[in-house]
């Protein structure tokens, strides 16, 4: 039997390291403006060389109308794109000793310093990050949930139609501190350029969503749902919510009357009614419940062009005091003293630096997707594009995995409402004859649209609806139209021919 035998080997390799300020100037492109406000007021206690910038022009100048570039109106352009420090692809973020390849990242030490964190008097401090390794953006930004978030996160779940989902994000920001949507449904469709009924559908999907009760339109409603997640409305029941008012005024002989219940049936049922959650947004507190705000603002000009700008309100502002930078080292004895003075400048600069340079990614990829999207921003729903990360990443010359950290918890105010980015990426349907894709979620609307118009006598059959969008220009194979119209809950060309002639 051979020996066992120890053996040194050297081998020669290359590999590249993250470094820490990397991955954090990284992961703040994945934090709201609320959330990065948080997290800037706790950079602010901690660092004495940081200051919060309250010049209302620091952010005036990112801001970009129609196809142009963003107009600079008093700050110079950057040494360098925003995507030159925090462009990273997926495999780079496995903590501080990953090893990848770097695509399309030159650095961290290139940039400017102005723009959201603009900068004034900054000495040679560097641009440099944290220097501890267990510096985290996100651990320091962390809060409660707020009930808003909640419902999103259901909804993410819930359906993976883009429609259903822009639909749903915009009734759940509308849902108010209770709870409840009150909103008008009619208008609702209207700004959203959709069906009422597709808004109802939608509607009806998000009351399922925890806790119970929730986006209702009213009390009785907020009621109800609350009794069928526990399979508790019945035929009485339902009669007894319709007539809370009489159950206010303790006419107690009506109810029964109505509902064709006893006393002791008449006192369970009010019983359940009172243990039952009228404000079911309570369950969050007010205090974590919070409005959602949007980050980047989106309007249209005069001439029909579209305005991308962010939301200056909500983005932190800070500069690195270099007066007080000079005065305290010029006192410091220690060998302590001097090196925490050197980490907070160090820090301080890269805050400043990263600051902006996450608000010009942001700006990018959301004017990009505004030039895609602009049919839907300007003819509603039916007209969303398809849209990918990779489209996007290839046209402003950055990563996919930068894109979608870019558009994950970032909400973009439009005039058809208020929408997470991400909600806007959808899959494509061939054109016929090599025109222009178009969107899974516009032919599903078509297919929709165009059997709601059947009468008895011309219901159309999956071959005849393959037919007539391939005459619009959409080529789609017939069990894809199955598909879709299966997913759509609607019946099949003979179910809906007997329907027809039922109602005629």
């Amino acid at each position: 039997m051979a020996g066992l035998m120890q053996k040194l080997d050297m081998r020669q390799g290359q590999s590249l390291v993250m470094t820490p300020q990397l991955q954090q100037a990284i992961k703040l492109l994945q934090l709201s403006n609320i959330e990065l406000a948080e997290f800037v007021e706790g950079e602010l206690e901690r660092n004495p060389l940081l200051e919060r910038d309250d010049r209302a022009e620091s952010t005036e100048s990112l801001r970009e109308e129609g196809q142009g570039e963003p107009r600079e109106l008093e700050l110079a352009a950057p040494s360098a794109d925003a995507n030159d420090s925090m462009d990273a692809d997926a495999d780079m973020m496995h903590g501080d000793d990953s090893k990848s390849d770097l695509s399309g990242v030159e650095g961290v030490e290139t940039g400017s310093a102005m723009g959201a964190g603009s900068v004034s008097g900054q000495g040679s401090g560097g641009s440099r990050g944290p220097a501890s390794e267990d510096y985290d953006a996100i651990a320091n930004s962390s809060r409660d949930i707020s009930l808003a978030e909640h419902l999103h996160g259901q909804l993410s779940m819930a359906t993976g139609d883009p429609v259903e989902r822009l639909i749903g994000a915009h009734l759940i920001d509308l849902a108010d501190d209770d709870g409840y949507m009150r909103s008008d449904l009619d208008e609702i469709a209207s700004q959203l350029g959709v069906e009422r009924a597709r808004v109802e559908a939608v509607l009806d999907m998000t009351q399922t969503f925890d806790p119970a009760g929730v986006m209702a339109r009213d009390l009785p409603e907020c009621l109800a749902l609350q009794l069928k997640d526990k399979n508790r409305l019945d035929p009485a029941m339902a009669i007894l919510l319709d007539n809370l008012e009489r159950l206010a005024k303790h006419d107690y002989v009506a109810l029964k009357s109505l509902c064709g219940v006893d006393n002791e049936d008449l006192d369970e049922m009010i019983a359940e009614i009172r243990a039952l959650t009228p404000k079911p947004g309570h369950a969050f507190g007010s205090d974590s419940t919070r409005a959602v705000e949007p980050d980047v603002f989106i309007r249209q000009s005069p001439d029909g062009s579209w305005q991308v700008e962010l939301n200056s309100e909500t983005l932190p502002r800070v500069l690195v005091n270099n007066s007080y930078f000079n005065e305290i080292t010029a006192v410091a004895k220690s060998e302590t003293d001097k090196t925490f003075i050197t980490e907070c400048s160090q820090n301080a600069s890269w805050l400043v630096k990263s600051l902006d340079q996450r608000a010009r990614t942001i700006l990018k990829v959301a004017s990009e997707i505004v030039r895609q999207q602009d049919m839907f921003l300007a003819h509603g729903v039916a007209y969303l594009r398809p849209l990918n990360l990779k489209t996007v990443a290839d046209a402003i010359g950055m990563h996919e995995s930068t894109v979608s950290r870019v558009t994950s918890n970032k909400y973009v105010a439009t005039p058809r409402g208020m929408f997470e980015l991400k909600y806007f990426f959808t899959s494509a349907i061939p054109s016929a004859g090599g025109g222009e894709a178009h969107s899974a979620e516009a032919v599903r609307h078509r297919i929709k649209s165009m059997i709601g118009q059947e009468s008895a006598d011309g219901v159309l059959s999956d071959d005849s609806l393959v037919e007539q969008l391939r005459d619009e220009g959409i080529e789609i194979a017939r069990r894809t139209v199955a598909k879709y119209r299966e997913a759509l809950n609607i019946p099949s060309s003979v179910q809906r021919r007997r329907m027809l002639k039922r109602a005629g």
